[in-house]
């Protein structure tokens, strides 16, 4: 998969996160790899969510377009 690729999975798997919670902004949904800790608390903060939720909700976005 090239990095192209995976940046339109990505593209996808945020706007689901957006149409979950739409207080998510494109700041908050930056992602660097390695840095999956840092994705998950920013979405926790700003929704207010329990972490195994938000966890939940990027993996189920993340299995629909075949990103990881």
């Amino acid at each position: 998969m090239t990095k192209l690729e995976v940046k339109g999975d990505w593209n996808i798997t945020k706007g689901k996160l957006k149409q979950k919670w739409a207080k998510l902004t494109d700041s908050d949904l930056e992602y660097a790899e390695g840095k999956q800790d840092e994705l998950i608390g920013r979405i926790q903060k700003r929704t207010g969510e329990a972490r195994e939720a938000v966890e939940k909700a990027v993996k189920e976005s993340c299995s629909s377009c075949g990103c990881k």
